[in-house]
């Protein structure tokens, strides 16, 4: 019952008595139905027809509820009450047209409806036939009811609703129409957002602010759609707690599935749109252009700043090419002329040579005997050898404007004193070796500290092993013992190792070389105990123009070792490759010695 407040101060009705000659105000108390519109209508700020609208609201909704009564499922009668879960519940009641927007009101007035034309017991009066149990058709009447009257049941119906289309258009299909084809589409899966007032497609006029708002909406959709209608198994029906637990995981899995699958197929939704929207297209070409105008700008202003620093720079780039043009192109001709000069020589050289041999070959090599005869072109190889240009053409002038017994004569003068030549520099070598000895045996005689009296040459074949093996490396001093061997005697190194590591660095250099046998009690080479009888020993400078030719001219190059011999004055070819092989077999002793040292020092450990 509803306690009307007491009227106002101040307000009340007035009667008029017209019997009367004159007239009297009465106070009445304000009751009814009228005064409880009153209150409603200035509790609620509305104008005097709220309570018309109200009534109208309300003989809407019956005349909705009447039109609902009309329309009816013409299958109903053939459902199976088993197979309830896969019925259209909206479809059984009568709301087929309304669906997911009907209402409770409408929902309960359908069935209410249903109830009253379908319920056994009038269609038992009305002698048609009823099935026993849940298998009467009637049954699928309660459970759409059941379904569409729990919020959490309808929803559950809802998301996968039957006649819901959940295809998507592909980017073919709005190549030419695109807002035909994807706004439907958007508006009817709208329907699934947790958010309300879910923006709309647009048009070609849109801002971007407005597209950019729907894709960003729509690329982060939140979707209330779940699939526990789907579900295989009801928890319901177990038997015990492990297989409804069971179920319910099965069921969680399931759902996830199916969840995933549903916000995948929004994604390709929306991409989709966003890869045919024409208006991102415009955007991009719009924001293309201005970054393109901008840049354009920006380079126009660098363009104009640099042309000023370039033209600065490419004068004096020319000036610096015209120099070093210039220069190059000097030094181009006197390399050209040095190296016409150095053709000429050689090819003369070459030429006399042969002019030597052809003239010897012609009187027979002065003899009638074949052992003189091969001995005489030792002679004259060697002559060949050793002679300069100027030497050569005087010793061919003779041969040629003489007679046999005249140009022999010459020829065995010019032997005599190359062969003269050879024993000074072989006297000399010796000579040095033999005061190298000396100075050795006197430093070992002496004070034993192994730092006096030595020689120059000692000198410097020590720095050089010193370099050869710097500190740190294992077994270094009898490394530099062996390397200089004219100090193996000194307190720093070990004499007793000394023969022991010579005899087996040979052995390898025999084993790798294929030496004969018959050759081991063969006196050591040059590069171990001595000089060669027939050689005049090389010096620091000599070898030091031999490695600078040996790099300069590398192996493929044309008659390589006559250019080495001409870099390296007072050798020729056969000596500096004499030189070379004594070098190649020297590092492969050496490397030989070095091993076998560490191999005796992890022996001793």
């Amino acid at each position: 019952m509803l306690l009307l407040p007491s009227a106002a101060e101040g307000q009340g009705t007035a009667i008029t008595h017209a019997l009367t000659s004159a007239s009297s105000v009465c106070q009445v108390e304000p009751v009814g139905r009228w005064f409880e519109a009153f209150v409603k209508r200035r509790n609620r700020n509305a104008s005097t027809s709220f309570q018309e609208l109200e009534d109208k609201k309300e003989l809407s909704e019956e005349s909705e509820d009447e039109e609902l009564q009309l329309e009816e499922f013409p299958m109903l009668k053939t459902l199976d009450p088993k197979d309830w879960k896969n019925q259209d519940h909206y479809a059984v009641l009568g709301l087929g047209h309304v669906r997911y927007k009907a209402t409770p009101r409408q929902i309960k007035a359908a069935h209410k409806a249903m109830v009253l034309k379908h319920h056994p017991d009038k269609r038992k009066a009305a002698g048609e036939p009823i099935k026993e149990g849940d298998n009467d058709y009637f049954t699928c009447i309660t459970k759409a009811y059941e379904m569409l009257s729990d919020p959490v049941k309808r929803r559950a119906f809802n998301s996968v609703d039957p006649t819901f289309d959940n295809s998507v258009p592909s980017k073919s299909e709005a190549k030419d129409n695109f807002f035909q084809v994807f706004s439907p589409v958007f508006e009817r899966n709208s329907r699934w957002s947790n958010k309300k007032n879910v923006p709309k497609l647009g048009d070609m006029n849109s801002s971007f602010e407005d597209v950019d708002a729907f894709y960003s909406f729509w690329y982060n959709f939140d979707s209330w759609r779940e699939f526990s209608y789907l579900d295989e198994e009801e928890k319901e029906k177990a038997e015990c707690r492990d297989e409804r637990k069971w179920i319910e995981k099965q069921n969680r899995a399931t759902r996830a599935q199916r969840k995933k699958e549903e916000m995948n197929r929004i994604r390709t939704l929306v991409d989709n749109a966003y890869s045919c929207d024409p208006r991102i297209k415009k955007f991009k070409e719009e924001e293309k252009a201005k970054k393109e105008a901008e840049k354009k700008a920006k380079a126009e202003a660098r363009r104009k700043e640099q042309e000023a620093k370039e033209k600065q720079r490419q004068a004096e780039l020319e000036a610096v090419r015209l120099a070093k043009e210039k220069e190059e192109e000097e030094f181009r001709q006197q390399a050209l002329l040095a190296k016409k000069e150095k053709d000429i020589q050689k090819k003369a050289i070459k030429k006399e040579r042969q002019k030597l041999r052809n003239s010897c070959k012609s009187w027979n090599h002065f003899s009638d005997n074949e052992a003189d005869r091969v001995k005489m072109m030792e002679e004259v190889e060697k002559l060949c050898d050793r002679l300069e240009l100027t030497s050569l053409q005087g010793l061919n002038e003779i041969l040629a404007s003489s007679t046999r017994e005249v140009g022999k004569a010459a020829l065995e003068k010019q032997i005599e004193e190359v062969n003269e030549q050879m024993r000074r520099e072989k006297e000399e070598a010796d000579a040095r070796m033999r005061q190298a000895s000396k100075n050795a045996e006197k430093s070992t005689g002496g004070s034993g500290s192994g730092s006096k009296n030595w020689s120059e040459d000692d000198l410097q074949l020590l720095i050089k092993a010193v370099n050869l093996f710097p500190a740190g490396t294992n077994s270094r001093y009898l490394l530099l013992c062996w390397h200089s061997n004219f100090i193996l005697e000194n307190s720093l190194c070990y004499p007793h190792q000394k023969d022991d590591i010579n005899k087996k660095a040979f052995d390898k250099f025999k084993k790798e070389h294929g030496v004969a046998s018959q050759a081991d009690s063969a006196a050591p080479s040059e590069r171990f105990e001595g000089p060669c009888i027939d050689s005049t020993p090389w010096t620091t400078e000599e070898q030091k123009l031999l490695e600078q030719a040996l790099k300069t001219y590398p192996v493929n190059t044309p008659e390589r070792w006559e250019k080495i011999a001409e870099a390296v004055p007072g050798r020729t070819k056969k000596d500096c490759m004499r030189r070379y092989k004594e070098l190649v077999e020297m590092v492969k002793a050496k490397k030989a010695a070095q091993e076998q040292v560490l191999n005796a020092s992890r022996a001793r450990k």
